[in-house]
């Protein structure tokens, strides 16, 4: 558990900061919100007492303070400091050394790590003085968080509106984990469906959304691993800090993953194919043309797309890495199919789950799941697919650790 400073400054974006404080919390860390004057015009310094349980700072000359002097004693005890929103204003006093209010006093005060959400008008954000405060902070080792895009409270349409709290939540723990347990290690996840198109409107494809593949991402770079995601279409936004690789389709898919992992000069440690990746795509490719409704019946020849999980476990043969994990996600006999895969593409465990159980399926926040291995089943129980991810890496952890493991599903056939 560690303890994070949050510095709330005045701009729209202070009420998602209760968010971010949630979030925190949800991830066993303590807050304490430090806020400028600004910031109360937005959000009520009451609001975030009631949340963290302690005192919220916000004026470092107020009766009582100068018992410990705030940004001193806190300078001291903090694990973290997080500024999310981040406005110019702030920007400038940080970069420039000025310390006219408690937390302009806290930046210069502490030798915690320093995380900012940066959140104002498009065109402050692009003006020359900005973009050189962040410059200037980044060159001091000022952790940054991109704002996002999208309406601005001002009216505007661009690039300004503070990061989705998630997404600072992440980039937050990132930071406070960056000796995690897979800090050094590389692991490359794939997540959401592939889709084979069969004319210029129409495709096969299945129902994932990639909710289960970016818990997975978001878990390893909270364990401090660098995170390469390959991506199918998906409405989710991919989590903060991970490169991000965008494909449609399964070939797509395959060539990205045996770029990286087969050919790509930096080693991938870990592969987590957590992707639906599409059985069969059409024969022929895609029609040039709308295909219309013009016959009594439509047949399409398809033809099995490669496999390309089975394909990684020949390529690795009998080396111990990269530790391999597939998923199983069946109506039925999941857990059987699971020991086939297992057997058949030579991986270190399978993640088999029955879609068709009541909260197991595509598009929900819980699954419920058997990591299946040669030597041992664990089952989890209904729970978040971020609790899972946990558990895989868990299980991923053990497996880097007893290398004859993963040697005997390395060599199995």
């Amino acid at each position: 558990m560690a303890l994070i400073g949050l510095g709330v400054t005045g701009g729209i974006g202070a009420y998602k900061a209760v968010e971010i404080v949630r979030g925190l919390q949800q991830q066993g860390h303590d807050v304490v919100v430090i806020m400028t004057a600004n910031a109360a015009r937005f959000v009520g310094p009451l609001t975030f007492e009631a949340i963290t349980g302690q005192q919220v700072v916000t004026d470092q000359f107020a009766s009582g303070t100068n018992t410990g002097i705030a940004h001193i004693s806190l300078a001291t005890d903090l694990d973290v400091l997080l500024v999310a929103p981040a406005t110019a204003n702030i920007l400038g006093k940080f970069a420039n050394g000025i310390a006219d209010d408690v937390l302009s006093s806290l930046y210069l005060a502490t030798s915690a790590p320093v995380m900012v959400a940066p959140a104002m008008n498009t065109q402050m954000l692009a003006h020359d003085a900005v973009r050189e405060n962040i410059a200037r902070l980044e060159k001091r080792g000022v952790h940054f968080i991109d704002p996002g895009e999208g309406y601005l409270a001002c009216g505007w349409v661009g690039k300004g509106r503070l990061a989705e709290p998630d997404d600072v939540v992440s980039a937050t723990v990132q930071l406070l984990n960056g000796g995690g347990s897979l800090l050094g290690r590389c692991v490359l996840v794939t997540a959401g469906p592939t889709l084979e198109d069969f004319d210029p409107v129409r495709f096969l494809g299945n129902r994932s959304t990639g909710r289960m593949g970016y818990a997975i991402v978001e878990e390893a770079l909270v364990r401090g691993a660098r995170v390469v995601l390959v991506t199918g279409p998906t409405a989710v936004k991919p989590p903060h800090g991970a490169e991000v690789i965008q494909v449609r389709s399964a070939k797509e898919m395959h060539d990205a993953v045996t770029s990286r992992v087969c050919r790509d000069k930096s080693p991938v440690d870990i592969v987590v194919m957590a992707a639906a990746v599409a059985d069969y795509t059409p024969a022929d490719g895609p029609q040039t043309s709308k295909i219309y409704r013009d016959r009594e019946e439509l047949v399409l020849k398809l033809l099995p797309t490669v496999d390309i999980l089975a394909e990684l476990g020949v390529w690795r043969g009998g080396r111990t890495v990269p530790i391999l994990v597939g998923f199983a996600a069946e109506t039925g006999d999941a857990v059987g199919r699971a020991r086939e895969k297992l057997r058949r593409k030579a991986v270190d465990f399978v993640v088999a789950n029955d879609v068709s159980l009541p909260g197991a399926g595509f598009a929900g926040d819980t699954n419920i799941a058997t990591l299946v291995s040669r030597n041992e089943m664990k089952e989890v129980p209904l729970s978040s697919k971020r609790a899972l991810a946990r558990v895989i890496f868990d299980q991923v952890e053990r497996c880097l650790g007893s290398p004859s493991t993963a040697k005997e599903a390395g060599t199995s056939t």
